[in-house]
């Protein structure tokens, strides 16, 4: 068996870091307040660490759902402010903002309309689903909020079971904007879902990448992405709109 993946290794590129995205769009990085860094220690290391790496801003996105973290944009922009104190008191030089990742649900679908939600650049809204399976009147929902004026970000497309690439080809006809996952590109959550995010990416159909950072222990692993093949077609791609945010 070892011996059949060491011939099935794929050739890595030379590393391609992430100073040609500049911007990080999803990340868990306000202390406490999801299943992200637990404390200002941790999210000032990660910070560091995503500096390293070449960024030089983050957008990061605590998770908003109803039933595990009931965040208000209160609550994140308040967490946002501590940190940005605590990176001046330490004088490190990372531009940093916060959204959410919003999870649809009924409690979500009722706000719609009724609550500003948190966004970034020209008022990319980001949404996550469930893993199991979507709300039926997903595409409701989504429209509801363009009417809003919102423009949709699905969160790691590639890591929903349920959807095939025609599904992928329906949510870009409605003007959804997909979101994939570097973790993604080296087979951290599968082999299932490396091949669809490679798939995607060859398909043109990807227009925003993220760290998904909620740990030390991701961030260890984002130098292996890039030297991934489908990381730098990703780039030659010209379609990432995180150069823009």
């Amino acid at each position: 068996m070892l011996k059949w993946f060491l011939k099935k290794k794929v050739k890595e590129c030379d590393p391609l870091d992430f100073s040609v995205l500049k911007t990080d769009i999803h990340s868990h990085l306000i202390p406490g307040i999801d299943d992200g860094s637990p404390n200002m220690e941790t999210t000032i290391a990660l910070i560091k660490k995503m500096k390293d790496l070449g960024f030089e801003k983050i957008i990061t996105s605590p998770h908003v759902m109803s039933d595990f973290y009931q965040n208000s944009s209160e609550i994140i922009l308040k967490g946002l402010a501590d940190i940005r104190k605590e990176l001046k008191v330490l004088n490190i030089n990372m531009e940093i903002d916060a959204v959410a990742e919003y999870y649809i649900d009924y409690d979500f679908e009722q706000k719609i309309g009724k609550e500003k939600f948190l966004t970034f650049g020209d008022n990319y809204i980001l949404v996550e689903l469930s893993f199991i399976q979507a709300p039926i009147n997903l595409f409701d929902i989504i429209f509801k909020l363009q009417l809003e004026g919102y423009k949709v970000v699905l969160a790691h497309p590639e890591r929903y079971n349920y959807y095939t690439m025609e599904d992928y080809k329906e949510f870009i006809t409605r003007g959804v904007i997909l979101q994939i996952n570097f973790l993604s590109l080296i087979g951290y959550y599968s082999p299932q879902v490396k091949k669809k995010t490679e798939s995607l990416i060859d398909a043109d159909m990807v227009g925003l990448v993220g760290t998904d950072c909620h740990n030390l222990n991701h961030a260890e692993l984002y130098k292996k992405c890039q030297t991934q093949k489908a990381w730098h077609n990703l780039v030659n791609s010209e379609k990432l709109l995180n150069t823009h945010l």
